[in-house]
């Protein structure tokens, strides 16, 4: 399965980036996000289909969007403006329109670059009107202070030129008839981070699937057990002589019940409880560090909370935290349009939402849909069929069953979640 990267960047760079980059990429797929100012990438967060990873075009765009990307469950990265780009560009001006570099004005993320690249080629009339952005991101950003400066140097014919690194003023400074060219991004720097987020995505997915164990101290009577052994997509065990419960699971779908409500409310009730929470590359391994964990919770100064281990015996705890997010509430304004939109029931799109999220992988078959939602596979077909049918979801195979019978669609959902 390709891997696919939401591209976050202005309609002339994901275009570059789809014509001239794409074509040599092998199983990455580029979905493009197109925004008009830098400002406007925090709205494209909210209608990202489900993908592996996101990719901005560059700091900015990201550093806007910072605060939403906290909500993502995929890598983020973003372009990253380096000497390369700079002495690309200057050569290219001085190459094709002979203007040396002290007749250029220049916009970029930070002024360093400027210093490094006189040092290494022992530059002696350097750039002199530099302008950067690093110390103004995000609240203190404005286009027009820097299109604005382009300008008035120019008129002031202390600039012949004019090299940006913000699309949006490049258009701006078209628009005045100033002389200018957007930063170079060179071919190799594009495909170095395209491939570090494929690189990251397969990484996350291998640690979302790494094995899981938890180690559970709770009164048989608790009616929320078996939910949160169901959430955990886990199996419950438990030895006569053996005081605590244990579940086996993968480190995904337990880092995505961190963060629902009903891993909250499981601490909440009025029997004490203590879990510990262990990963591995082993089960033998993550049952230790969940043992480790919950000798951790054992000695806390509460009656009920959890602590995990992790492969790297790192600990973190004590869970539940009141900063972690809380899923998704059924009467949430955007929870009810999206449902309208999808003619689904808010409870039902929550509760597919939160498989999604939870799965290491983005395909999935009815089957696996209706054993998470505890509905008969017939209605988890019907619902996936309407999703189908407003395109919501598509089917991308089909998985060979070991019993005679039809082979299994299988799905991947195409609708915004993040």
């Amino acid at each position: 399965m390709n891997t696919k990267i939401a591209l976050i960047g202005s309609r002339d760079f994901t275009e570059h980036v789809q014509a001239s980059i794409a074509p040599r990429l092998n199983g990455i797929d580029l979905i493009p996000y197109i925004y008009s100012e830098p400002q406007e990438a925090e709205k494209l967060i909210s209608t990202i289909v489900p993908c592996d990873a996101v990719l901005f075009s560059g700091a900015l765009p990201y550093f806007f969007t910072k605060e939403a990307c906290k909500e993502l469950m995929v890598p983020v990265l973003y372009l990253e403006q380096d000497e390369t780009a700079l002495i690309t560009s200057l050569f290219h001006i001085l190459q094709h329109l002979d203007i040396k570099p002290e007749h250029v004005s220049i916009d970029l993320m930070d002024t360093a670059f400027v210093e490094h690249i006189m040092t290494d080629l022992h530059l002696q009339n350097p750039p002199q009107y530099v302008m950067d952005y690093k110390s103004s991101l995000p609240h203190n950003f404005s286009i027009n202070e820097y299109a604005t400066f382009h300008q008035r140097l120019f008129q002031e014919g202390k600039t012949r030129f004019a090299l940006t690194s913000i699309h949006s003023v490049y258009d701006r400074l078209v628009q005045l008839n100033i002389p200018c060219m957007r930063m170079i991004d060179p071919a190799k720097s594009l495909m170095r981070t395209i491939n570090e987020a494929r690189s990251q995505a397969l990484l996350s997915k291998r640690k979302a699937s790494t094995i899981a164990a938890v180690r559970l101290i709770v009164q048989e009577k608790n009616s929320g057990l078996q939910k949160l052994v169901h959430l955990m997509e886990g199996t419950l065990q438990k030895k006569d002589d053996d005081s605590a419960y244990t579940v086996f699971s993968n480190r995904g779908s337990i880092e995505n019940l961190l963060e629902t409500a009903e891993f909250h409310s499981f601490f909440q009730v009025n029997q004490p409880v203590l879990a510990g929470f262990g990963y591995g590359h082993t089960a033998a391994q993550a049952e230790e560090n969940a043992e480790t964990a919950l000798s951790f919770a054992s000695k806390y100064d509460t009656e009920s909370c959890a602590f995990i281990v992790n492969e790297e015996k790192e600990l973190s705890g004590p869970y539940p935290d009141k900063n972690k997010k809380q899923q998704l509430k059924y009467n949430h304004p955007d929870m009810l349009s999206l449902a309208k939109q999808l003619k689904l029931s808010p409870a039902n799109l929550s509760k597919i939402m939160q498989f999604y999220k939870n799965r290491t992988f983005r395909d999935f078959t009815a089957s696996e849909l209706s054993d998470y939602m505890q509905i008969s596979r017939r209605s988890a077909e019907r619902i996936l069929k309407k999703l189908v049918d407003n395109g919501s979801a598509r089917i991308t195979g089909e998985e060979m069953t070991y019993a005679q019978g039809r082979p299994r669609a299988v799905y991947e959902l195409s609708f915004p979640m993040y």
